[in-house]
């Protein structure tokens, strides 16, 4: 994600609320903070109509986090 920054593509990691506390440690050890989306965990047992819902949740804070870039 820091190289798509450094070249100017705005990018937005997402994974499962379970990871916040591991992605700001692992933000804090890189020196870089990326924008970020979290959707309900878990994710690996979810149907593909879960998957589609939880998708469409997100699609709006994914494209405010890519928006609010630069």
């Amino acid at each position: 994600m820091t190289e798509l920054e450094n070249r100017g593509i705005p990018s937005v990691f997402i994974a499962s609320d379970e990871f916040v506390d591991a992605a700001a440690a692992q933000s804090v050890a890189l020196g870089f903070k990326p924008a970020a989306v979290y959707i309900s965990h878990p994710i690996q047992d979810r149907t593909d109509e879960e998957m589609m819902s939880l998708a469409e949740v997100a699609y709006a804070e994914i494209i405010r986090a890519l928006s609010n870039q630069g």
